[in-house]
């Protein structure tokens, strides 16, 4: 757990100490602890690497065996003699340009970083919160990783939220299923993050960071049902074909997993540790963990929210102009976006061929939109697959900033082998050169680049709410299972807002007017409880308009936050999240299909006396999901907000000081 740490009582220091020495042969096994000696992480190097962690006095995971299978070197790796060990106790703190969970975020841990005779070694790191360790290498010239081996030899009786993907070919957007990770086989495999529950019932989130040119990994289970896992990786693709208008094929891949440096440190694999679940959504560790900003000037970057025109099929209404992707309908939406101060709005599929970014729509005039969109002072963004993309890498970046526009969001990705990871840097590093954002769909999970090129804000990579257009599983289950897992790693577009909210039984697939599934506040509390500095207003302009209030709620929940406090939570059930921006506290309350009570405490607020509005579940709500009741009321420290949740349901409030 980080701590809630004053800014008066905080002084950010620094303090590295480094020491090189030799050791005996007698001493193989090294350990590294928190600071607040509740984590370990241990290496025995007797005959192999092996790493085991422990939390509370309790095994994470057994030891489990690491390496790396290297054509050009292969005896790296094997039979290790150790030559140096380097420690280093760091306190210091990062400020992030973009605050996604907080404002100040204390990076304070232990590490030692141990070298092996034949220039490889490895690194470990120990916070209060979470454990990691990564590869080294000190080679000459180019190597070829023919594979690495990633071990988690974690307890049978575990239970664990496990993402089943399918294929190296994938938009990674899945379901968590909650099962025994000794019942999970050799032929499943899992998209990280992966969250563990220990018999004691602390929680242990398995992810990575920093990956950077290199591919991405997954997780298989064992046939031998004793909870272990092995780490798989897609290969480098060889040949590829377009595929339909929007991406490639795979006709074949290399036989090893990246071709990189030989002087590098390599992705960190690493889990996040906490007491609980809500411990758990207060972590931060993916983004810690990324490299550090290579820009050096970030005050350009602007999150904000966006009005979202493809969920909700562009069907505004009530306006003396045919809705469609034109001209007409886009200024529609950017008058929308300048009343309601929203930042942006996307020009999604269909402004040019998806497969050709200068085949514009012909019903679209770019020029007379970008100019009408700087008048009412709104950023258009805009849609794009990777592959029309990458055919026209520069030409397309120069031509949208000619126009003016301040971001891409780019779609189709469905990669994270090597070649792709590189492209998301391309694409972070060139968008800042323009001073663009960028939003990642069809993408992989985060893995620091947020931290690393913190314009890349978001990223999709997550079962959100687009698949309510044809599908009936986005459930307020789901809902409360995403915060603990696809969110551990870091922002994610869900793209959260419809208007058009229904229970269980009521609700209907409907590509053209979607719906939602659970409460209104259900939906509005989405708001506070899903991280994403670019944050979506997915259904159309008509339907907000005639639900004004909560449009002016949603409209003004920040999408940045200075401090973050999960208030009690339980994966796949419920959550409860008070968030602060500036002098104001946002809390948002979500359940399953099972109907709950909260008492919540104030004892965050200083002191002194707060208006707090509500929204909360109406007494019809489980009836009519859209069914709600606002009311304003005086708070100060020592009240008690009574949080009462239909099933399916939802609260959501702001809390502002008088």
């Amino acid at each position: 757990m980080l701590p809630h740490i004053s800014r008066k009582a905080f002084i950010p220091v620094v303090i590295i100490l480094a020491f090189t020495f030799n050791v005996s042969a007698k001493d193989k096994i090294i350990a590294v602890t928190s600071p607040d000696g509740k984590a370990v992480i241990r290496l025995d190097y007797t005959n192999e690497l092996l790493l085991s962690v422990d939390y509370n006095n309790q095994h994470v995971m057994k030891p489990s065996p690491v390496s790396m299978n290297i054509s050009e070197y292969p005896e790296a790796f094997a039979k290790p003699i150790r030559s140096k060990v380097i420690t280093r106790k760091v306190s210091t703190e990062i400020i992030p340009p973009v605050a996604e969970k907080r404002r100040h975020i204390p990076d304070v841990y232990n590490e030692t970083e141990i070298w092996f005779k034949g220039n490889y070694g490895i690194k470990l790191r120990a916070y209060n919160d979470g454990v990691a360790w990564r590869l080294l290498t000190r080679f000459p010239g180019q190597i070829t990783v023919n594979n690495e081996l990633v071990t988690l030899n974690m307890a049978a009786a575990d239970s664990v939220y496990y993402g089943d993907e399918d294929n190296f070919v994938s938009h990674s957007e899945r379901f968590y299923t909650c099962r025994q990770a000794g019942s999970i086989k050799s032929n499943q495999m899992g998209i990280l993050p992966a969250v563990f529950r220990k018999a004691n019932s602390s929680i242990a989130a398995f992810t990575e960071s920093d990956l950077l040119d290199y591919p991405g990994l997954y997780l298989l289970g064992n046939d031998k049902a004793d909870g272990s896992f092995t780490g798989t990786f897609a290969k480098v693709v060889d040949q590829m074909q377009p595929k339909k208008d929007r991406d490639y094929g795979i006709v074949s891949r290399k036989e090893y997993i990246a071709k990189t440096s030989g002087t590098r440190e390599f992705p960190w694999r690493a889990f996040g540790l906490a007491d609980n679940e809500a411990r758990l959504l207060e972590n931060d560790f993916a983004y810690r963990l990324g490299s550090p900003c290579k820009l050096t000037e970030t005050s350009w970057i602007k999150p904000g929210k966006i009005a979202w025109d493809w969920w909700n099929d562009w069907n505004i209404s009530g306006v003396p102009f045919k809705s469609g992707i034109n001209t007409d309908t886009y200024k529609y939406y950017i008058d929308f976006a300048s009343a309601n101060k929203l930042e942006y709005v996307v020009f999604d599929e269909g402004w040019s061929k998806p497969e050709d970014l200068e085949k514009i729509n012909p019903d679209m005039d770019m020029d007379a939109l970008f100019a009408y969109a700087k008048q009412k002072n709104v950023g258009i963004i805009l849609w794009v697959t990777g592959r029309a993309l990458e055919e026209k890498f520069e030409a397309s970046f120069a031509k949208f900033s000619k126009w003016g526009c301040v971001g891409v969001k780019v779609d189709f990705l469905c990669r994270d082998d090597q070649a792709m990871v590189n492209f998301y840097e391309r694409v972070a590093k060139t968008a800042a050169g323009y001073h663009m954002l960028v939003d990642f769909h069809g993408a992989y999970k985060p893995t620091g680049l947020s931290r690393t090129y913190p314009n890349a804000l978001t990223r999709e990579g997550v079962k959100g709410l687009e698949n309510a257009k044809w599908s009936a599983q986005i459930t307020p289950a789901h809902d409360c299972t995403l915060p603990f897992t696809r969110m551990f790693a870091g922002p994610m577009d869900y793209t959260p807002g419809a208007m058009h909210n229904e229970n269980e039984k009521t609700f209907t697939i409907n590509w053209s007017s979607p719906m939602s599934m659970g409460t209104r506040c259900h939906e509005m509390a989405k708001y506070v409880i899903f991280e994403s500095p670019l944050q979506m207003l997915c259904d159309n302009p008509t339907n907000y308009l005639k639900e004004p209030e909560c449009l002016s709620f949603i409209a003004k929940v920040p999408v940045t936050w200075d401090e973050t406090r999960c208030i009690n939570a339980s994966i796949s059930h419920y959550v409860t999240v008070a968030r602060k921006h500036g002098n104001d506290w946002y809390i948002g309350s979500m359940t399953d299909f099972t109907s709950r009570s909260f008492d919540v405490p104030l004892t965050f607020l200083d002191e002194g006396h707060y208006s707090v509005t509500i929204f909360k579940d109406g007494v019809n709500a489980a009836r009519r999901a859209e069914d709600y009741a606002s009311e304003t009321y005086t708070v100060n420290n020592k009240s008690i907000l009574n949080i009462k949740l239909a099933s399916g349901g939802g609260f959501a409030c702001r809390i502002t000081k008088l």
